[in-house]
């Protein structure tokens, strides 16, 4: 058996192999360098003309770009007219933004629990949690996986709910046929580097309702009612602050960006997904790990690869095996520690451990490996082999 790294052995990989990593080629940054030339670097063309290419790659009637992904669910909840008093039921297994934004309007977040393999939000859960003060359901594409959309909508629907899709993870993949971007009342995206496109930071909104758009687009600029491009193209120095709103505007250069990167996700989608079926098939016959469900009626856009360690088989603890892939040159992480378990919920909502046991037996046993589209079959290889060696030498 190889000695592991961790203990003085030879590590799979000399350089860190990282969980994920933008990708910049030369159109990119023509497109960039272009608008850095021109009239506008915010506020301008570009920011409409990304929002019509996410409308025509999605389907949706309308998109919104803002900030970050952050800034597209404060966006949502402001739209939805969230106050205090008002309940938005979120799965446990999320990074906190998705329940943070609903603290932003002063609403409460309801930590629901998710389904075990897919750690998906579990629509029967989330059932139990409804009151008379809930007002929206938000379900999260963990990994890149949508939610059980069928069922969340018959829930909304038959309490008279907003359902609401944080789908940054799963850009690019479909539910039953239908595109990521349309699945719900309103869409969330990001575009951090680690997405599989990127604006540096960025986000968008996209819904039927053009009313929430209006609401949208003002909010991202201070409530303003016009931007500087319609001032300027009327002639005119007058505008009106109708509602608070925030800087949440995306840049021009940012939206060249975002367009240019727009036209290569198909190709990183479908690489993303040949690499995760790698990974299917060695873990399958890998001893002590086992990856999330995928479910056969949607697509995955594989934002991210999660596997999960049994513990009973292996002699170490997440932690160990953690630190023993780090070691190896497998640039691992976790995502994420279940939103409920965080002091901020603790001490405002008086959450605890034990009361979504599902998202938290899979954060003690999750790993997240690399997955990026410029990785090499050389590099998902290691990933497999550093696995392999960290299971094998704690069985």
């Amino acid at each position: 058996m190889n000695k592991l790294a961790i203990h003085g052995g030879t590590p799979v990989r000399e350089t860190m192999l990282p969980y994920g990593k933008q990708s910049i080629d030369q159109e990119d940054i023509d497109a960039v360098t272009a608008v850095l030339h021109s009239n506008f670097l915010t506020t301008g063309p570009q920011v409409s003309a990304f929002e019509d290419a996410f409308v025509s790659f999605t389907g949706a009637k309308e998109a919104v770009a803002v900030a970050n992904g952050t800034a597209s669910l404060h966006s949502i909840m402001h739209a939805i007219d969230i106050q205090p008093g008002d309940e938005v039921i979120v799965p446990a297994m999320t990074f906190v933004a998705t329940a943070n934004s609903v603290l932003m309007q002063g609403g409460t977040p309801v930590i629901a629990d998710v389904q075990p393999g897919t750690l998906l939000l579990d629509p029967v859960d989330a059932e139990k949690r409804i009151t008379k003060n809930t007002k929206a359901i938000v379900g999260v594409d963990y990994a890149g996986q949508p939610c059980d959309y069928d069922e969340l909508r018959a829930l909304s629907d038959a309490n008279n709910l907003i359902l609401i899709d944080d789908a940054p993870h799963a850009i690019g993949a479909e539910y039953k046929g239908k595109s990521v971007g349309t699945l719900a009342d309103l869409n969330s995206f990001s575009f951090h580097p680690v997405k599989p496109i990127t604006t540096g930071e960025g986000g968008m909104i996209t819904t039927e309702n053009t009313e929430w758009a209006e609401r949208m687009r003002q909010f991202r600029n201070h409530g303003i009612s016009k931007t500087a491009e319609q001032r300027q193209s009327e002639q005119t120095w007058e505008y009106e602050i109708q509602n608070l709103g925030y800087n949440y505007r995306l840049t021009d250069f940012q939206c060249a960006l975002g367009r240019s990167q727009l036209q290569k996700l198909p190709e990183r989608v479908k690489r993303r997904q040949a690499i995760a079926k790698t990974y299917d098939a060695a873990f399958a016959e890998t001893s002590g790990v086992a990856p999330l469900t995928q479910k056969d009626d949607r697509s995955n856009g594989y934002h991210l690869y999660v596997i999960l360690m049994d513990t009973d088989v292996l002699k170490a603890d997440r932690r160990e095996i953690f630190e023993a892939l780090r070691a190896e040159g497998i640039g691992v992480n976790v995502h994420y520690i279940p939103v409920h378990m965080h002091t901020l919920y603790k001490e405002r909502l008086s959450t605890k451990e034990g009361m979504c046991p599902i998202a938290e037996d899979a954060y003690s046993r999750m790993i997240t490996l690399p997955l990026f589209s410029q990785m090499t079959d050389s590099d998902v290889n290691d990933a497999i082999k550093a696995v392999e060696k960290v299971c094998a030498a704690y069985s």
